[in-house]
């Protein structure tokens, strides 16, 4: 790979001190007690995580994707719970609001975010309704005193801790997919069960009810029916960053399964010695080298304004199902340990099935790669 520049190196070693100090020693805990780690979420606030990607206007740090990439893979390494909360805090729970909201709007609940003093969550994902975004059954009609929202929503990152909500919701006669914006306390907004997760344990995840929720008209944060050209404008940048994740968490189970591999003996020497372990190792690394290139390549394309859809979710599905790939030989590494809760591999290989998901299934990237190459779009 190409050496990177000293400010980006400098931003990369920030975030591996800290993983490898603040949060790998609690990575355990934060998955044991399903507890949200909101002073390392502060923390990392403080660190600049959630403006590296917004512009200076905001207090940003208008640094690009691919710096982010390398914090976000490093947060990864350290602890998936951790990453995906800062990680969905840093996007998803803030663009839109960058992108469409109000000054007055940006200067309550932006500003205070990108310092990780308030969180923002998204709800999208519907009982019924999940990579058919069409299929969604919440609806907004316009009042008197601005818009009545109805409907349920699932999958809600932070829904038992966020102040605010991006919301997406059908609107208008034709029932265009519309976004907007919801505060805690707004009447009708009903914070229903947590779901209980097999990995990503440290992430909270909820339910949301809209029961006629009343929005006034200056949180509909774009025009009926423009939510879901708002939200592909996004999209890309989401799966790469998804691929991030892969590559951190990767990382962290090729790096435990290697040491491990050489401490473990059998019949008198270390295991590593053994051509089936080097064999699981070489496609790790591999797989990994591999994940990084296609990475590394979209993020860049990103950050040079080139198209860069299709390299998005390639790097999406190699990188995730590579980084799933690398954890189960770890475990297969580890043999009967693998199967210990006192070992971190267990919780690697619980974690990165949140990876596989979100962003995209593999087999809805698979048709949109293949989409893709067959019109050139």
């Amino acid at each position: 790979m190409p050496e990177l520049p000293e400010e980006i190196r400098a931003i990369q070693e920030m975030f591996a001190r800290f993983a490898d100090e603040r949060i790998k020693p609690r990575a355990e805990e934060i998955d044991e007690k399903h507890e949200f780690a909101r002073d390392l979420f502060e923390e990392i606030g403080e660190l600049g995580f959630f403006k590296m990607r917004y512009p200076e206007s905001v207090g940003g740090l208008d640094l690009g994707l691919m710096p982010f990439c390398l914090a976000v893979e490093e947060l990864a390494r350290g602890s998936m719970s951790v990453a995906g909360a800062c990680s969905m805090q840093a996007v998803m729970g803030t663009h839109f609001l960058n992108e469409l909201a109000s000054d007055e709007i940006k200067e309550r609940l932006l500003l205070p975010a990108l310092d990780g003093k308030k969180i923002g969550g998204i709800c999208m994902t519907e009982p019924n309704a999940g990579s058919d975004l069409h299929g969604m059954s919440t609806r907004a009609e316009r009042t008197n005193e601005g818009w009545k929202l109805n409907g349920q929503k699932m999958w809600v990152t932070q829904a038992a801790n966020a102040d605010f909500f991006t919301v997406f919701a059908k609107a208008g006669e034709e029932g265009g997919i519309t976004i907007f914006l919801v505060e805690r306390g707004f009447e009708g907004l009903e914070v229903g069960k947590s779901i209980e997760k097999l990995g990503a344990r440290g992430l909270p995840t909820g339910e949301l009810s809209f029961n006629d929720c009343v929005v006034p008209d200056s949180h509909r944060l774009c025009e009926v029916g423009e939510g879901e050209d708002h939200l592909r404008k996004i999209l890309a940048r989401i799966r790469i960053l998804t691929g991030a994740m892969g590559l951190g968490i990767a990382r962290a189970a090729m790096d435990d399964a290697v040491a491990y591999a050489g401490e473990r003996k059998q019949f008198g020497k270390p295991i590593n010695r053994f051509q089936a372990i080097q064999m699981r190792i070489a496609d790790m690394g591999t797989d990994l080298e591999a994940a990084r290139h296609l990475v590394t390549h979209a993020a860049n394309l990103c950050d040079e304004g080139k198209p860069h859809h299709k390299e998005a979710a390639m790097a999406k599905l190699f990188a995730t199902e590579a980084a799933a790939r690398i954890c189960e030989h770890a475990s297969r590494i580890y043999a009967s340990y693998g199967f210990a809760m006192e070992y971190s591999v267990q919780r690697y290989l619980r974690d990165v099935r949140f990876l596989l998901i979100g962003g995209g299934t593999s087999e809805i990237l698979k048709l949109v790669i293949a989409k893709q190459i067959a019109t050139g779009n």
